[in-house]
């Protein structure tokens, strides 16, 4: 099965989160299918926290990708486009 979740990178204390398609069965950190896009907790001012190719994402979900809780819950936040 396919799962939409997030990839911790960064350093340590300096977490930086990549959002991507991969086996649930797969290491958090571990092989992805596609990167879809970044969140960022520690941007500050004009810096963007989420980007994310939306389009994308409809596509693995329409392919029967499940989403995990916490991106769900990031992407609620994205402001809808016009």
């Amino acid at each position: 099965m396919v799962t939409i979740r997030l990839a911790r990178a960064g350093s340590k204390k300096r977490p930086f989160y990549h959002v991507v398609a991969t086996e649930k069965s797969s290491p958090r950190d571990g092989r992805f299918i596609e990167r879809l896009g970044f969140y960022n907790p520690n941007a500050r001012g004009a810096e963007q926290k989420l980007v994310v190719d939306a389009g994308r994402v409809d596509h693995w979900t329409k392919h029967g990708a499940q989403v995990s809780e916490r991106v769900t819950y990031l992407l609620k936040s994205l402001p809808k486009a016009a």
